[in-house]
């Protein structure tokens, strides 16, 4: 199969999960949101040690050991996605998952935010405007709720940062995973032990499909970044830009089609404000990717002195 039709059916395949994950995560209830965090991250860690076994690839670990700097910022990392997976869980089992998609609607913005606090990048025109608009949104958004939007901004700027430290790690989704996971294990097993001590755990206590639902999200979790990390190795980044919507779209549907999670007109314009900023940026980027491409295949005009 051509490798861009194969990474686009890897990208579909990611985002079609991930847009559908709210689904799954209330299958877990009566678990509780650190419950299901905690069994998230122990089978995540065993799944993905399955695979790297199958795949005779757990030498890697040994390189990874000689070097401490690179360990310190997969702990980071792994904060990172800890805080982004356990406020997830949160908002999809207090039945808030409009508010969890908006989060990753403004995912992208929060990027390009901390490119230019944190990496000190210049920001085209187009981009300071989407930015504006994003920012007239979550005012809006506020007004509506009462408050900020805090999951959503906590689910974004916890998976941008996330986003940065993967970039600059530069490790296999598959490897980064397993290591990322292993750091949380511990605590994650203590805090089932705890609960388990408490007589507090419905592992195991609520049925038999419950407890395979448990056990499975290790897998849920994995394959899915498995399958982003095959369409990002194949796909142009306008071509993986333009997948990375369909998941808060699906996830929005979720909410308010399948959930009838309430969406007054003042959040709908919110929301509508946010759309409008994306459609702002994702345009900008592919014209800025096209004029970059273009650049690069002009011919360079040799004068007399360089010959």
């Amino acid at each position: 199969m051509n490798p861009i039709r194969l990474g686009y059916l890897y990208g579909f395949g990611a985002y079609l999960l991930w847009g559908f994950f709210p689904l799954y995560l209330k299958l877990l209830r009566p678990a509780g949101p650190v419950e299901i965090l905690a069994h998230r991250i122990v089978w995540s860690v065993v799944f993905v040690a399955l695979l790297l076994a199958a795949m005779r690839n757990i030498g890697f670990l040994r390189a990874l050991a000689r070097r401490p700097r690179t360990l310190a910022a997969i702990v980071v990392a792994a904060a990172l996605i800890a805080v982004n997976w356990g406020t997830y869980i949160y908002g999809v089992n207090s039945d808030r998952v409009v508010e969890t998609a908006l989060g990753y609607f403004i995912n992208p913005l929060v990027v390009v935010l901390i490119g230019v606090f944190v990496l000190r990048e210049r920001l085209r025109p187009a981009q300071w405007a989407a930015l504006g608009v994003g920012a007239a949104a979550v005012v809006v958004l506020t007004v509506d709720y009462g408050r900020l939007p805090y999951l959503a901004l906590t689910l974004a700027f916890s998976f941008a940062g996330y986003g940065l430290v993967k970039k600059r790690l530069g490790l296999p989704a598959a490897e980064g995973l397993f290591v990322e996971s292993a750091v949380l294990a511990l605590p994650a097993l203590a805090y089932l032990g705890w609960l388990a001590r408490r007589g507090e755990s419905t592992f195991g206590h609520v049925s038999l499909g419950h407890t395979l639902l448990l056990v499975l999200a290790g897998a849920a979790t994995a394959v899915p970044l498995l399958l982003f990390a095959g369409a990002a190795n194949r796909l142009p980044l306008s071509g993986l830009g333009m997948l990375q919507y369909l998941a808060p779209i699906l996830q929005l549907g979720c909410g308010v089609l399948i959930f009838h999670e309430p969406m007054p007109p003042a959040r709908l314009a919110g929301f509508a404000l946010v759309w409008v900023a994306l459609i702002v940026f994702t345009v900008d980027a592919v014209r800025h990717t096209r004029r970059t491409r273009a650049a690069a295949r002009t011919p360079v005009p040799v004068t007399a002195a360089g010959r």
